[in-house]
């Protein structure tokens, strides 16, 4: 389900996730919290437990629906993650919820604000990765390294995207052939993201086969990196350095219904590949999904390494909302999952 790799064969191989503790993700939050207001912002710490899993139990620890219960973002199990959650307590003091916090979830911030958590409020995630059971020559890893750090990866949506073994690719593909779809929300949302994530890897991947996956094509639409805006590349200004500044970026499609931003070659390459999976796409734009564009670069901000042992290497990095590490893990070393999923553990 991801394409191939952009900077060659991997340096070497790794285990990824032999414990929690290895994989730390942190949600990068820019908004200013108002202190009042009805609902009830949360900054939790979880280890071992999914984001879905976590929102359960604020539900029933604070006696509300469970529809009142919002958050950024989904964060994997088999890690150890800060993220932020929202509980809609109108005319409602703070709830109790010290019997949930043990060794496993805790409780690092609470805050009132006047407006609910949003999908993708937050503006970043910070990683902190520990690669253990190391194979690889240090100096080719080194300038894999640095490589990664200069020019980005392929903004591949992840292995978790799709479930164990595919698994929500799968179910995705079935209900697309019924055309119908989950009635419980929660499943109908994640597996049309998952066909729209399918699609898009589809689409990257043509790309780097070509080698063009980090160039401005004719017909490209180019997005920011920290932006939702977007514009043809007919209208990028010859001396414009914000594509080799790596904010700056061409785009592939998110598919849905209307028409596509792209245009020309790129627009028949993206219509090329929906039409191989006429199920998926043609169930994506009649669910009501909107096209939209995602970057088919992923920068890396703030790459540091270093190796606490000789069979050890441990990487700090932080990437847009909705990116992957195992994106950037992936064009370095072959990554092993020890039993019980640490590659594709998501929720």
């Amino acid at each position: 389900m991801l394409g191939p790799r952009a900077w060659g064969e991997p340096c070497g191989a790794a285990v990824l996730k032999a414990a929690p503790e290895d994989f730390r993700v942190t949600e990068v939050l820019d908004i200013e919290l108002s202190g009042e207001g009805e609902h009830l912002w949360l900054l939790i710490e979880k280890r071992g437990l999914n984001t879905e899993e976590v929102a359960r139990k604020l539900a029933r620890a604070s006696g509300v629906s469970l529809r009142d219960i919002s958050y950024a973002g989904l964060k994997d199990r088999v890690a150890v993650t800060q993220q932020w959650f929202s509980l809609q307590l109108p005319g409602k003091a703070d709830p109790d919820l010290s019997s949930l916090w043990g060794d496993n979830l805790s409780c690092l911030q609470q805050v009132r604000h006047k407006r609910k958590l949003q999908r993708g409020a937050h503006s970043a995630n910070r990683f902190l990765i520990r690669l253990t059971e190391l194979q690889a020559e240090k100096p080719p890893l080194e300038a894999r390294l640095k490589m990664l750090a200069e020019q980005g990866v392929p903004n591949y949506f992840g292995p978790q995207r799709f479930g164990y073994a595919g698994g929500n690719l799968e179910d995705a593909r079935n209900w697309a052939q019924r055309c119908a779809y989950p009635p419980a929300r929660g499943t109908r949302s994640r597996l049309l993201s998952t066909a729209r994530s399918y699609l898009f890897n589809q689409m990257l991947a043509e790309r780097v086969a070509a080698g063009n996956w980090n160039s401005v094509l004719p017909g490209d639409c180019l997005a920011f990196t920290q932006s939702r805006s977007q514009f043809p590349a007919s209208e990028l200004a010859a001396d414009d350095q914000r594509v080799a500044q790596l904010d700056l970026h061409p785009t592939a499609a998110l598919w849905g219904a209307g028409e596509l931003a792209s245009s020309g070659a790129q627009a028949e390459m993206e219509q090329k590949v929906a039409a191989q999976q006429p199920d998926l796409a043609e169930w994506l734009a009649q669910a009501g999904m909107d096209q939209a564009r995602r970057i088919l670069r992923l920068p890396i901000a703030g790459l540091t390494w270093h190796y606490p042992s000789s069979d050890c290497l441990e990487l700090e990095f932080t990437l847009p909302t909705g990116c992957f590490a195992t994106a950037v893990l992936r064009e370095l070393v072959e990554l092993v999952s020890q039993a019980g999923g640490g590659i594709e553990s998501e929720n």
